[in-house]
């Protein structure tokens, strides 16, 4: 069996990298999402219930608003979660790649070069916005912006970029021309 191409998807917050994993999945290519199995991981993995259970309480087990008022408040508390839930987090992506049988896999990865994580891809597409189109989507932004990789960095980065500040068409267009690239080459 022949791996399939590894891609990541990476890009600020609100920038529209999960609409850019759905249109990836339109077009036939494997998808995961790194968020989901995070919110999984919280909600169903008991070593890390547990972990949160002695760390933070009852209160904050499978209560993802909870541990974000603890995390994004205190860095060291972050960089506990972060320790406890990344190498699951590539544990699970990892098997899921290997399962993979179409010959594109796109997992959208948000902390994929703050974590050290394009290595372990083929190819890395990276989704970016205005920081007012993304206030727009999102609403309040919070300081989680602040411990990212600035998108001028991520967007030099990257094998394919994109400024997301038009139209879900716009970004379907462009997933489709990354599609067509990575099928040719």
């Amino acid at each position: 069996m022949r791996r399939p191409l590894a891609v990541a998807i990476t890009g600020g917050i609100a920038a529209g990298k999960t609409e850019a994993l759905a249109a990836f999945a339109r077009r036939g290519a494997a998808t995961v999402s790194s968020d989901e199995i995070v919110h999984r991981l919280l909600a169903e993995d008991e070593e890390v219930r547990e972990a949160i259970r002695e760390r933070w309480g009852d209160a904050a087990v499978g209560n993802r608003k909870r541990i974000a008022e603890i995390v994004f408040k205190d860095p060291a508390e972050l960089e506990w979660l972060e320790r406890l839930l990344h190498p699951r987090t590539r544990a699970v992506v990892t098997a899921w790649l290997e399962a993979v049988n179409d010959p594109i896999a796109v997992v959208e990865v948000p902390l994929l070069y703050e974590g050290g994580g394009e290595m372990r891809f083929d190819k890395v597409v990276v989704i970016t916005a205005p920081p007012e189109v993304r206030h727009t989507r999102r609403g309040d932004l919070d300081d989680r912006e602040t411990r990212l990789i600035p998108d001028e960095e991520k967007l030099r980065r990257a094998d394919y970029a994109f400024v997301n500040n038009g139209t879900l068409e716009d970004l379907d267009a462009f997933v489709g021309e990354v599609v067509e690239a990575l099928s040719s080459s």
